[in-house]
This record gives C-alpha cells, structure tokens and sequence, in this order.
C-alpha cells in the first residue's frame, strides 16, 4: 500500500508540474487597451493567438509554436477589414497567400517561400483574374496578361 501512494504522488506532481507550464496570457498597452492574448508555454508563445489595434479591432490571428509564427494567419486592416491570410511555416510566409482590396474581395495571390514570391502569383480586378505572373526566389520570370495565354503554356495543376 505504501508503494502504491508514493507512485500517485509523483504522477500527481508530475501532471501538475506539466499543466502549471502552459498559461494564458493578455498584454496591455500603457493606457489599459488589450494589445495581444494567447498562450505561452515556457515562455514561448504557443498555440492561438490575437494582437489587436488600439481601437480594439484586431490586428492579425495565428498560430504559434515554440514562439514561431506557424500555421494559418490572417492580418486585418484597422478598421476590421481582411488584408491578407495565408501559411507561415518555420516563421516565415509560405505556400499561397491571398490579398485583399478595401472591399475585402481578392487583388491578388501568390505561391510564397521564405516571404519571398516563389512561383505564380495571379492578379484580379472585381474578382475575375485579369493577369498573372511567375516568380522564382522574389524574381520575375514571367508575366501574361491574360487567362488564355497563361492557360496555354502553363497546367493549371501547378496552381495547387
């Protein structure tokens, strides 16, 4: 019996040791307004989180781990509005990304990697594509300015 005690003693510690590491967490600016809320897990951000504008609006969402931005992220205008959301991977913008007008309808997307433009990126207008372009490590390579002949020398299976 004494055994079995000391056993769920340190199980017990151990489990409270474990849960007591991950908190969440609101930062205020000098004048009280919320700034960013999330968890942190040794320190580091994890998981979830909202940074927010003065006005009270947020700013951008994502995801966080070990302190690096990760995941999906969408960044917002200061009054409410989608800018831009996309993938962030190892802390930097990768895979497709989308950007928004002031009426939050698409301007454009592009293939990222390492915040740099890598691959095609296609330009819109009223939400029909009206060009588009290719990009190799943040370099042009290529523009068409129409659907048809971006069609005709390109698969669209590279888009995905």
């Amino acid at each position: 019996m004494k055994h079995i005690f000391i056993t769920v003693t340190l199980i017990s510690s151990f489990i409270s040791t474990t849960h007591a590491q991950k908190t969440y967490q609101k930062n205020y600016d000098n004048n009280n307004h919320l700034i960013s809320e999330g968890w942190l897990e040794n320190n580091q951000k994890v998981d979830y989180w909202h940074f927010y504008y003065p006005n009270g609006k947020v700013r951008k969402e994502g995801h966080f781990s070990s302190g690096i931005a990760a995941e999906y992220w969408r960044f917002y205008s200061d009054s409410g509005g989608l800018k831009m959301e996309g993938h962030f991977e190892n802390g930097k913008k990768s895979y497709w990304w989308l950007f928004y007008d002031n009426m939050e309808k698409i301007n454009h997307k592009c293939q990222l990697k390492n915040n740099q433009k890598n691959g095609y990126c296609l330009i819109y207008n009223n939400e029909k594509l009206i060009a588009a372009s290719k990009y190799k490590a943040g370099k042009k390579l290529k523009e068409w300015t129409t659907f048809a002949s971006f069609k005709s020398e390109n698969k669209l299976s590279d888009l995905q």
